[in-house]
Formats: C-alpha cells, sequence, structure tokens
C-alpha cells in the first residue's frame, strides 16, 4: 500500500499564532483601560457562552463591534446590563485595544432570530473557515476568559461576590481579601508509536468512522510525560517509554491548553476502558496517511486540521518520528 493521497500544504494549527500583543502592565490602569475603550480603533468580540455574535455585512461575516455597540446589545436585557460592566481587555492589536463582552443567554437567543447578525459557536467558525485565521486566537482568548469569569463570580474561600478587576485578568474577594486569576486546565495528547504503527482510539461522541489521539487531563503533581504514560495505559493498557514533546494548543473548551506528544509504545496487547473509549487499535502508516487524506476505502478519518491532534498525527506519517 502506497502512502496515499499528498493531503496538501500543512495547515495552521488552530487558536495558535495570536497577533494580539496582551499588553500585561495596561490591565492594572483603569482610566487607561477606558481612554483605549474610547478609541475609534477599538473594538470588541461579543461572546456569550459557546456563541459568537458576528455582524453580516456586505463583504461577509465581521466578528469585530465597537465597545460601545458590543455593550448596546449586552444592555438590551436586564441581566446583560449587569455582566456588561464585565468588558475584558484581550490587549492590543497593532496598537488598537481589543475587548470581549460577555452576553447573557436570552440575549443571544434573541440575536439569533435578528438577520443583521450571525450567531455561531466558536467551533463552527474555526471548522468551517467562516472568519480570518486571524480572529481565531483572540476569540479563544476571550470565550475562555469569559467562561472563567460566569463560573467564578463567588469567592472558593468564603462564597462572597468577587469583583471584576485588572481588565479581566483577576477576581477580588472584598470579604477576606483573596485573588483569584483566570485558570487553564493542562491536557495531554499523544499519540503512540510503534515502529510503522500507531495507536488511535475513539471517543463516544466521535462522528462515525472518525479516529484520534487519545487524551485526558494531567493530574497535581504529574509531569506531562508521566501524563502521557498513564493516560495511555489506563485508556488502552499500553505501556510506554519515552515521550517527545510536538507543540501546543489553547483549546477553549471551555479552558484548556492541549499539550501534544509522541510516545514510544513499549507493549502491544490493547486493553480499551470502554468508560472512556468507544474503541482503539493499532493502524499502519500507509491507513493512516489514506485517513489523513480522507481516502480511507472503510471511510475512517483523522480529526480536523484546525486540532492538534491532526498534526500530532501528520507529523508521525510524513515525518517518520522514532522514539527508541
Amino acid at each position: 500500500m502506497s502512502l496515499g493521497p499528498e493531503p496538501g500544504p500543512k495547515p495552521r494549527l488552530g487558536y495558535t499564532a495570536s497577533r494580539i500583543d496582551r499588553a500585561a502592565a495596561r490591565r492594572g490602569d483603569a482610566q487607561a483601560l477606558a481612554v483605549l475603550e474610547r478609541n475609534t480603533d477599538a473594538r470588541a468580540y461579543v461572546i456569550g457562552g459557546e456563541m459568537v455574535v458576528l455582524r453580516t455585512t456586505a463583504a461577509g461575516l465581521d466578528p469585530l463591534f465597537t465597545p460601545a455597540a458590543a455593550r448596546g446589545l449586552a444592555n438590551s436585557s436586564d441581566i446583560g446590563q449587569d455582566i456588561a460592566r464585565d468588558i475584558a481587555f484581550l490587549g492590543l492589536h497593532e496598537g488598537a485595544a481589543r475587548f470581549a463582552v460577555p452576553l447573557d443567554g436570552d440575549t443571544i437567543e434573541t440575536l439569533k432570530a435578528d438577520e443583521r447578525f450571525a450567531v455561531v459557536d466558536l467551533r463552527s467558525i474555526a471548522v468551517r473557515g467562516l472568519l480570518e485565521e486571524e480572529h481565531l486566537a483572540p476569540l479563544a482568548e476571550g470565550k475562555a476568559l469569559l467562561n472563567w469569569h460566569a463560573r467564578h463570580r463567588f469567592c472558593s474561600n468564603c462564597a462572597a461576590a468577587t469583583t471584576f478587576v485588572e481588565g479581566g485578568w483577576r477576581r477580588d474577594c472584598a470579604s477576606c481579601k483573596t485573588q483569584h486569576f483566570p485558570r487553564t486546565d493542562p491536557v495531554a495528547i499523544m499519540l503512540a508509536v510503534a515502529g510503522n504503527r500507531c495507536l488511535l482510539g475513539r471517543s463516544h461522541r466521535f462522528q462515525p468512522g472518525m479516529w484520534s489521539c487519545l487524551a485526558g487531563f494531567i493530574e497535581p503533581g504529574e509531569t506531562i510525560e508521566d501524563a502521557v504514560r498513564r493516560e495511555i495505559h489506563e485508556e488502552a493498557g499500553i505501556a510506554c517509554g519515552r515521550v517527545r514533546y510536538f507543540a501546543s494548543q489553547p483549546w477553549p473548551f471551555p479552558a484548556s491548553l492541549m499539550i501534544g506528544c509522541h510516545a514510544q509504545a513499549l507493549s502491544h496487547d490493547i486493553t480499551i476502558d470502554r468508560t472512556e473509549l468507544d474503541d482503539a487499535r493499532w493502524f499502519e502508516r500507509e491507513e493512516v496517511a489514506l485517513m489523513l487524506g480522507r481516502q480511507h476505502p472503510d471511510g475512517f478519518s483523522a480529526p480536523h486540521p484546525v486540532a492538534i491532534a491532526y498534526h500530532i498525527i501528520r507529523a508521525w506519517v510524513e515525518d517518520g518520528i522514532e522514539l527508541r
């Protein structure tokens, strides 16, 4: 079997290569942030939970609003007026401020019926290529940040209400003085390889025919390498040795950092944890190449190129990664 169809130029990894200067030094100056918001070149993304609000224009979909217009959308409901005060400062794009404005669920539902707007989830925006790639990273930043705020309005130490400060990069508790910072959950995502074969699995949530890398959250007190070995062994019963870092990817669903690796498989007999996986099996390199090109005779496919799993798998197919 040949390596199959050429999958074409390597696409950019989704939600990466941000052109935003996060300008962390500006976050603590509320007056300076207010000036930046009033500048005519300032723009804001409007996000409600999983959904992003886009303007429909003659030139296509546009995710950028003036901050005033974004606040106006949020202020259309009583709940929206309350949360619209929490406009998050994402940073500077070529010197112009970028913000993220949260919307409540009722407002999102109302805007879905308004032909001036398109309301689309961020995953679909990336997979369907609805926006220029330069918007994906700041949208991921804004979505993850606003999601954290929605879940941390009360202090985990004393249960008092917390206050939005530092341009959205901290919440303070006036009662016990605890400071709370946005969190990112690290996830190990990995491809176990053994010579000309690799181990792929199927989640219960996958679409029919799709196979991907195994993945799992890194636990407290655990290295990346140990998490890779543990997850592969727990989910598929395969022991692994050497682990090699590949790349990382922000994954704002809701707020993870995917840490991609290749791992050296030391055993071959698979024992599947059916609570975690629907299936797992070994694939030959040539077969995986067909999956990347979506020409597998059984209709099997690899993940979409927006996901790091695609890039981990493709690197092994094309670069012949060996771990010995």
